[in-house]
């Protein structure tokens, strides 16, 4: 298989885990490229179910190597708890589990920070999963993080941490007027037990992906969240805090835009999504809860109900220009297995126009009326469906107006179910 980026195309939850597994089996080498451990990623493999947080969907395959990359504010606390949780499984991760040595540590002030920015704000609340995502890429920013290398030279590290807690701190108190329990020394002590602990994990992982790229290996870039989560993309400023778009590979993987062959945009067959925003085709209403029950649309981390609506293929559009996809795979087609009626939107309308266009601005993006067309639905189970001729035609009718809709991008893949053997593949590449 050629080098891909895997990317969401809508708000996340799309299951790009799910397709990153599938298509693991066929390279080398699986990264994940951004994001933290707010991102929750499910993979079923014979009736087991598996959320990775922070290891590589990939990980599954005990001869394939997984890499967190630059781009990713790492966890080290959830990095170990995945890795023992795998290892109760019989799964190894020795020798093929690396992290990236310039990759920046979320720390536990971080996520008391995230909390405490959170519960200050009034109306405006993000809906952010307090898990020290932003606070860490804000420190990213403000070149006073630490990186996961430099725990290889600790000692160089314990002053920055002091300075760090001590602003921290002074912050919570002082502004949010919020208590900081957090204590400095036991902050150190336990970053100087993992520092030993994640030793045999951090490599340049540049350096390793360079090599990989002249041997001719398979690579497999993953995506976090989706499209409009970008924080410069995306609905702004209910996004998270790094680029989701497939160009966002490049910089938090450590490799030039040559090294990339394809980007496959996983698509929801229905919207949803999680936290506070505009959400056009939301749908309010008993058909919202029915597809939210059937699609079990709760998140995988923070179990929080994503809302969920119709499919929107202005947003898709957009994705397809910000990500350049090649490729399509579509996710979820049996959770409209009961529906009389299925609906997707065509275009908005803003202000009494017309348009193709998903505005930039949110309060346009939150005045849009979706414009819908409908079809019938099919009434009957996919989940024994093995090839797209199974389809009832109904089904068939579906997927195509949705394809020609998005414009006509190829079809990888098509999910009729939740585990790995619940896939059809339609075109390789």
């Amino acid at each position: 298989m050629p080098n891909a980026v895997v990317v969401g195309t809508q708000w996340g939850d799309e299951g790009k885990a799910k397709v990153i597994d599938y298509l693991s089996e066929r390279s080398d080498v699986i990264i994940r490229y951004q994001g933290g451990a707010n991102a929750g990623h499910t993979v079923i493999v014979d009736g087991r179910k598996f959320v990775f947080h922070m290891v590589p969907s990939g990980i599954m395959y005990p001869d394939k190597v997984c890499i967190v990359g630059n781009g990713v504010v790492f966890d080290c606390e959830q990095f170990f708890n995945e890795i023992r949780d795998l290892g109760t499984h019989g799964v190894s991760v020795t020798g093929r589990l690396f992290v990236s040595d310039q990759a920046h540590l979320v720390l536990p002030y971080h996520k008391v920070f995230d909390r405490a920015s959170e519960s200050h704000m009034a109306n405006g609340k993000i809906g952010t999963t307090g898990r020290g995502i932003g606070p860490a890429y804000a420190d990213k920013a403000l070149r006073r993080g630490i990186r996961v290398g430099d725990l290889r030279r600790f000692d160089d590290c314990v002053n920055r941490l002091k300075e760090n807690i001590a602003e921290k701190k002074f912050i919570i108190e002082q502004y949010y007027h919020q208590k900081f329990e957090l204590d400095a020394d036991e902050i150190i002590e336990s970053c100087r037990s993992q520092a030993g602990q994640l030793a045999p994990y951090i490599t340049d992982t540049h350096q390793y992906l360079f090599a990989m790229v002249q041997k001719k290996k398979r690579l497999l870039f993953e995506g976090a969240q989706g499209t409009f989560l970008d924080i410069d993309h995306g609905t702004y400023p209910f996004v998270t805090s790094s680029n989701t778009v497939s160009g966002a590979a490049c910089t938090g993987g450590g490799v030039g835009p040559s090294a990339i062959d394809h980007v496959i945009g996983i698509v929801k067959t229905y919207t949803t999504r999680v936290g506070n925003g505009p959400f056009p085709t939301e749908l309010s209403d008993a058909t919202g809860e029915h597809i939210r029950a059937k699609g079990a649309e709760f998140g995988a981390t923070t179990g929080r109900p994503r809302r969920c609506g119709w499919f929107d293929t202005v947003m898709v559009r957009k994705s397809a220009h910000l990500n350049g996809l090649t490729r399509l795979a579509l996710t979820k087609l049996d959770v409209l297995g009961e529906l009389s009626d299925i609906s997707m939107c065509t275009h908005y309308e803003i202000q009494g126009k017309k348009t193709d266009s998903f505005p930039a601005d949110p309060y346009l993006l939150d005045s849009a009326r979706p414009v819908y067309e409908t079809m019938p639905g099919w009434k009957c189970d996919l989940t024994g469906c093995k090839k797209l001729s199974d389809f009832p035609a109904n089904a068939r009718r579906y997927i195509d107006r949705l394809q020609q809709l998005c414009y006509s991008i190829p079809l990888l893949l098509v999910s009729v179910g939740p585990d790995r053997v619940q896939t059809i593949e339609v075109e390789a590449i």
